[in-house]
């Protein structure tokens, strides 16, 4: 994942100067720990938006795309 990723990336200068994890606190109330299957990381989720609205991304393929590199 390092390799993939450049030092001076856009992405790893907001990685390192946001943390995500206040996410947790706000959605607890909303996900059960031992009903139904395993969801998605809610941080994991916001990240997503989040690239979205940074790089101006419409459509949810192109989103897809930027997540394996961003």
């Amino acid at each position: 994942m390092e390799k993939l990723v450049p030092e001076d990336h856009l992405v790893r200068k907001l990685d390192a100067v946001i943390n995500f994890d206040f996410i947790y606190d706000l959605v607890e109330d909303l996900y059960s720990k031992d009903k139904g299957r395993p969801s998605v990381d809610p941080v994991v989720l916001v990240k997503m938006v989040f690239i979205q609205y940074i790089f101006g991304i419409r459509s949810m393929r192109q989103t897809i795309k930027e997540i394996e590199t961003n």
